[in-house]
């Protein structure tokens, strides 16, 4: 299932949309790294730690590329040598398939 999520595009949801619920969200979970945390059933987030602040905005840049390509964009963190990566989808006020497709997709970067 994680493949599935690796080659799919995030597709824009619609308002009037249903986030996921706990027990999708938990499911969604087992195919991301460990490293994600869920927050509230809303968000996810994960710290990425680099050794500068060089690598750290290269990284960011490869995130902002990737999210402009897929039309889902994250909140992101940016200081000295760590990126905090926050994936929610605002227009449904709670996480959605496409965060974990954008999450499995930042994982690889």
């Amino acid at each position: 299932m994680k493949n599935d999520l690796e080659n799919k595009k995030c597709e824009p949801c619609s308002l009037g949309t249903d986030s996921l619920k706990h027990d999708e969200i938990v499911s969604f979970m087992e195919l991301l790294n460990k490293d994600w945390e869920v927050i509230d059933d809303v968000k996810i987030k994960r710290i990425f730690n680099f050794k500068d602040f060089k690598e750290a905005l290269t990284f960011t840049n490869k995130i902002g590329d990737l999210a402009e390509n897929e039309g889902h964009h994250p909140d992101i963190r940016l200081s000295w040598g760590k990126v905090v990566v926050y994936l929610t989808t605002h227009k449904i006020k709670g996480l959605s398939e496409n965060d974990f497709i954008m999450a499995v997709k930042i994982d690889k970067l």
